[in-house]
């Protein structure tokens, strides 16, 4: 397996996350307008931009967690049941620790 190609496309992912929780964390820094249904609706935008954030935080991990596997040599081998991950599935989420029956039954 080309581990190659997938550490560009998790790094560059990282990359993407870091700018993006960045930005969310500026957002929360910003002043907030004194008006009350101003202030209901921030708050609110605030609630959704926390969920990102910890989305974004949690993706983050499991591409660290990725990037450690490519360095151990063990990136593509599901980490419960020791199969191989299909090209297929680490395509669609190259971060993924397991193979899809072991997904499937989480």
């Amino acid at each position: 397996m080309n581990t190659e190609s997938y550490e560009k496309i998790l790094r560059d992912r990282q990359r993407e996350l870091y700018r993006r929780l960045h930005k969310i964390e500026a957002d929360f820094e910003e002043p907030r307008n004194p008006d009350d249904d101003d202030r209901a609706t921030e708050r609110s935008n605030d609630e959704v931009l926390d969920e990102l954030g910890q989305v974004g935080q949690d993706e983050l991990r499991a591409i660290d967690a990725a990037l450690e596997r490519i360095a151990k040599g063990t990136f593509g081998t599901c980490v419960k049941c020791g199969s191989e991950i299909s090209e297929d599935r680490l395509k669609a989420v190259p971060y993924t620790p397991f193979c899809q029956e072991c997904a499937a039954a989480l």
